[in-house]
């Protein structure tokens, strides 16, 4: 079986082939929790909400998840082997909209078209002419698109 796994360390991809009736150690993968607090620089701080203990996992492995995430906000964070590797969001996360250009007079809901906005987190995404500034969407955080007013 030809496989391509990816190390949890550094991120690289190996290619690796197994052969039939090969064994693997066994890994303990948990999901658990927690709340984002802040970013110190080199990594993103969070708390465990059952025992308020706080964890830091460096920016770079925590990687586009970082553009999402509000101080506060909830997210599932998953241990392998009992140390925290990823964040894991939600399919579809509500933000409000911090910057946009007016809509032209004569946009409707139906007309059609876009254009570029910037959430409250930074990240720029493309929303129908009639979204204004201030108003809260939902927006798909892998594909990067606008799902509707939330």
């Amino acid at each position: 079986m030809r496989t391509k796994l990816r190390k949890l360390a550094d991120g690289s991809v190996l290619d690796k082939t197994f052969r039939a009736g090969e064994k693997f150690r066994p890994v303990r993968t948990e999901s658990r929790k927690m709340q984002y607090l802040y970013d110190s620089g080199d990594a993103a701080v969070f708390m465990d909400n059952n025992d308020y203990e706080q964890i830091e996992i460096p920016t770079d492995a925590v990687g586009e998840a970082m553009e999402w995430l509000l101080p506060n906000a909830d997210v599932e964070i998953l241990f392998v082997d009992e140390k925290p590797s990823d964040v894991q969001l939600p399919g579809a996360i509500d933000m409000k909209v911090a910057t946009t250009e007016p809509g032209v007079k004569g946009d409707t809901a139906s007309g059609g078209g876009s254009k570029p906005a910037t959430l409250e987190s930074g990240v720029a995404v493309h929303v129908p002419l009639f979204i204004e500034e201030g108003e809260v969407v939902r927006i798909d955080t892998r594909s990067r698109e606008y799902i509707s007013r939330a």
